[in-house]
């Protein structure tokens, strides 16, 4: 069963070097969507249900005529990915360091969750988690 249109999130971020941060959401195991995919925009698919979109900053800038933010030096919005296991954690996130990531907060370990920050080449961040629902239902 597919996701109606109406039940979708499209998560538009200015990036400076498309084809940079579109190998780094690749390495996190998104896939290019080419229905939504153009010169100066890349759609990024995490799920049925979450779409990133990487826009030049041109094309971003392109109606709201303002300054874009600048995430390597201020704090923004943060965003976290859900996953299977610690190891899959581990994993996306030595990808994404590989693909030009960054990180700069250790990992947290609250024993029910686990998650490390990692950043994008633009400095947006992202959260890979793992929340072992059992332990975190447990907890007194």
């Amino acid at each position: 069963m597919s996701t109606p249109p109406s039940q979708q999130i499209f998560i538009n971020l200015p990036v400076a070097n498309l084809q940079q941060s579109q190998l780094f959401y690749e390495a996190l195991g998104f896939r290019g969507n080419p229905t939504f995919t153009g010169e100066d925009q890349k759609c990024m698919v995490w799920s049925d249900q979450i779409y990133v979109m990487l826009q030049s900053h041109a094309f971003s800038n392109k109606h709201a005529h303002k300054s874009i933010a600048d995430f390597q030096q201020v704090t923004g919005p943060s965003f976290t990915l859900p996953l299977e296991s610690v190891e899959q954690v581990n994993l996306l996130t030595e990808k994404g360091l590989n693909a030009g990531g960054s990180t700069s907060i250790p990992m947290i370990d609250e024993g029910f969750m686990q998650v490390r920050t990692i950043e994008d080449p633009d400095g947006y961040s992202w959260g890979l988690m793992y929340l072992d629902i059992q332990k975190f239902n447990s907890r007194n």
